[in-house]
């Protein structure tokens, strides 16, 4: 496989039919080595417009909704983030190349561990891991600026809302099934919060998320 080939036909083929056109964000893409984040069992489609599996039933995202991801966040230098499920890793490493600190968490140690090996090689070092059920939020550093969840949640706890800044942004993917809906949720005042959909999707949920309320007649 032609890897520079690949990364650019995966810019103009499907980032920006994706409605991603930020140039910073294209070239903060072009620049971070998906390649060396995902399995090797799975490197042929490093570029592909598909999830890519991880161990215990997790995936990475699709290159176009990591993509979008950054782009919606609308990152600064002075920003703190809180990512729930590392993963990969890779979507933390675009997060920590456009931010000050992210506090990534995930319930597998063995993610945490290959994903601080790709970011010492890439001389990342603005990321703390954290080994942890996060799947109602993480108070320790609170609040966020930013808080990115990667795995689908039924419902979103409120626990996340409460967790960030005011002006602060949330991604989520919230539903269930095949029904999942993108939001960003932007912290307005101490008790208003902005919810806005962004797109369709679908991704495996987030281990332990809430479940919700079951209503009995």
């Amino acid at each position: 496989m032609d890897i520079n080939a690949a990364r650019e036909n995966m810019l103009k083929q499907q980032i920006r039919a994706f409605d991603v056109l930020d140039n910073e964000i294209l070239q903060l893409i072009s620049n971070t080595p998906r390649e060396i984040f995902v399995p090797v069992a799975y490197r042929q489609i490093a570029f592909a417009d598909t999830y890519v599996p991880l161990d215990h039933g997790q995936v990475m995202m699709s290159p176009c909704i990591e993509a979008k991801i950054i782009q919606t966040l609308q990152l600064s230098p002075e920003d703190k983030v809180l990512e729930i499920g590392t993963g990969s890793g890779y979507l933390t490493a675009l997060l920590a190349q456009s931010v000050q600190h992210v506090y990534s968490v995930d319930i597998f140690n063995e993610f945490l561990t290959a994903a601080d090996a790709k970011f010492k090689r890439l001389n990342l070092e603005n990321i703390t891991l954290l080994e942890g059920n996060a799947a109602n939020g993480w108070s320790n550093q609170q609040p966020y600026d930013i808080i990115c969840i990667t795995g689908s949640l039924p419902v979103l706890p409120e626990s996340f809302q409460q967790q960030m800044k005011i002006g602060g942004k949330l991604f989520a993917i919230i539903g269930s099934q095949q029904i999942m809906q993108a939001m960003l949720i932007t912290r307005m005042s101490e008790n208003q919060w902005r919810h806005r959909s962004l797109f369709e999707t679908y991704i495996p949920a987030l281990l332990h998320g809430s479940k919700p309320k079951k209503f009995y007649f």
